[in-house]
């Protein structure tokens, strides 16, 4: 790979796509807070996308959840997708500050966290180094390796990609068994990030009482719906839940729910939720009516098994795989 650029430090302009889709974004938030907070971490991502490039690394903006105006809203994320690699966050940093702030709901499923200082005048920023993990909410910029080293990681994850693709389960898909021990894949958080606290949510009382119970959750985007008599637009999504109870041995029970995001009462209705056999046949389905706050799907699986889950509304549908091996 030619690195054309000084590795040791990088300053350039933001890129012009990248601060119109960092304005796009701020204007779509409800308060000012936080449309700052999107628009600096949509210039970081763009910043730190621009120099992989030319560093000759693949990314994927559209399926970095920075790049998702749903995802953006919710949360406080700064990714950016590398193909076959993983999420690296990019977080922002303005000229004066001492540390970089990392919230907690980005503190796993990373590859890595690149610092990136942002300029006055929001035209121009520069990276001020990495690191692989981080275990605090502050993290000291004095703390930071150099690029160079990031370089040589993402070389380094690469060449393990390469011989890893030999594994017997399909990397694109999710491996429940790896949930046992405590390895999840990008996207799949924890339930309380999506739908709250267990006070707020009492269902989930109980599940977060019992740590034997293991569950993920993830933000499915189902669209755009119109919001108000004017033909507004807004985003319409949904929390796709995965369970795993306690004694899953031999054979694995699976619980599968479908949740309406934080702040939602009712999940949409005619929303169909359909579990998939191997050959993509449906073996179970559920359908929501017109004020269903939840609806759920129980089976078992053998080891060595797939399936899939699939959502659908209208036109519109989402599939998710597993396997478990």
């Amino acid at each position: 790979m030619s690195k054309i650029i000084d590795v040791l430090k990088f300053s350039a302009p933001i890129p012009v796509d990248g601060r119109h889709r960092a304005e796009e974004l701020r204007r779509q938030q409800a308060t000012q807070a936080k449309g700052e907070q999107v628009y600096l971490n949509t210039l970081s991502v763009s910043f730190v996308n621009y120099y992989l490039c030319c560093m000759g690394f693949e990314t994927d903006l559209n399926k970095s959840d920075s790049w998702n105006v749903i995802q953006q809203t919710l949360m406080d994320v700064a990714d950016l997708s590398l193909k076959n690699l993983g999420l690296l966050e990019c977080r922002p940093v303005l000229s004066d500050a001492q540390f970089v702030y990392v919230p907690p709901e980005v503190q796993s499923n990373r590859i890595g966290y690149v610092a990136v200082q942002i300029g006055k005048s929001f035209r121009e920023a520069k990276l001020l180094g990495f690191v692989k993990q981080v275990q605090t909410d502050l993290l000291p910029i004095n703390q930071l390796q150099p690029l160079d080293e990031l370089l040589e990681y993402l070389e380094e994850l690469s060449q393990f990609q390469l011989a890893d693709n030999s594994l017997d389960c399909n990397q694109n898909l999710v491996n429940l068994k790896q949930w046992l021990e405590n390895i999840f894949e990008s996207g799949w958080q924890e339930i309380e990030t999506l739908l709250g606290t267990p006070s707020i949510n009492p269902a989930w009382s109980l599940r977060s009482a019992n740590g034997a119970f293991i569950s993920r959750g993830k933000l499915i985007d189902l669209g755009k719906i119109l919001s108000d008599a004017y033909g507004g637009l807004r985003q319409r999504a949904v929390v796709l839940v995965v369970t795993l109870p306690p004694d899953n041995e031999q054979e694995m029970d699976v619980i599968v729910e479908v949740h309406p995001t934080n702040g939602e009462d009712y999940l949409p209705p005619n929303l169909h939720l359909m579990i998939l056999d191997f050959e993509g046949a449906s073996v179970m389905e559920a359908q929501t009516r017109s004020s269903n706050k939840n609806i759920q799907l129980e089976f078992s699986c053998e080891m060595g098994e797939s399936f899939s889950v699939k959502l659908a509304l209208g036109d519109i549908s989402i599939t998710e795989n597993f396997v478990i091996c």
